[in-house]
Formats: structure tokens, sequence, C-alpha cells
């Protein structure tokens, strides 16, 4: 998925970056259309992201890239980056390695379900979470 990425390429452009120089994204696992994930990238996230074929996205609390599975090993391969009709939101299509999404150890960070009266957990951890940042590396 090796594609032009200077922070002044066209494509990139063409993106509707908010006022903080930011666009939302979502990650899609492509062989099960399953929201894994929602987060942000700047301009050098996304061109990384298409340079790499795997997401890197801006964390704003820690105010830098974030290369997803860095410290997991729960990377996502990117299958597909999609611009949507108003030009300020991004799709991934990715998949997703190790099967977690979720820094909780599950498959995706959506995993409450509003049920009328509150949220509740309807997706099992498939990883104790104590375990994933030690590991370092996708099950």
């Amino acid at each position: 998925m090796p594609h032009s990425t200077t922070a002044n390429a066209a494509w990139l452009k063409k993106v509707r970056w908010d006022e903080n120089g930011l666009v939302p994204v979502i990650a899609q696992e492509a062989a099960t259309g399953d929201i894994l994930m929602f987060a942000w990238m700047n301009r050098d996230a996304l061109a990384r992201t298409a340079e790499l074929g795997e997401a890197v996205y801006w964390s704003r609390s820690r105010k830098k890239l974030w290369h997803k599975g860095e410290e997991s090993g729960h990377t996502q391969k990117v299958l597909e980056m999609r611009l949507d009709c108003d030009e300020d939101v991004v799709l991934l299509k990715i998949e997703q390695a190790g099967g977690i999404a979720c820094h909780t150890g599950r498959h995706s960070c959506f995993y409450q379900k509003f049920d009328g009266d509150d949220w509740q957990a309807v997706e099992p951890v498939l990883q104790d979470p104590e375990t994933i940042y030690t590991n370092k590396k996708a099950p």
C-alpha cells in the first residue's frame, strides 16, 4: 500500500483537518466489518500510515505519534484507506494482529452496550490487560 507520503502530497491536502490539524479515524476489521476503534491522526500520522502499511495514530494525551501495537504487538495492517464524502473522516480497513484492538484486552474498543438503563460489557476479555504491555507481542 505504499503511497507518496511527503507532508505536502496532494492526497494529504485533500483531507479536511480540524482546527487542531487532526482528522478522526475509524479502524474497521476488513474480514468481519467490525468497528474496532476510533482514534485521531495528524498529517504526519496519515502519511506514516500510508508509508508503513500499518496504522499510526496521533496520541492527544501524549502529544506524539503512536504506532498501534508498538508496545502490545497488536499492530493493524492497513489494507485500504478511505475518505468520507465530506473529506473529514478517514476509514481504515485493517487486519488486527492478535485479534485484540483494545487496551482492555478485548477485540473491539466498542465492547459496552446500552441496555436501556446502563452500559454493559458484552465482549469477553481475550487477554488479561496486565499482560498486554509486558509481552510486547501479540499472542
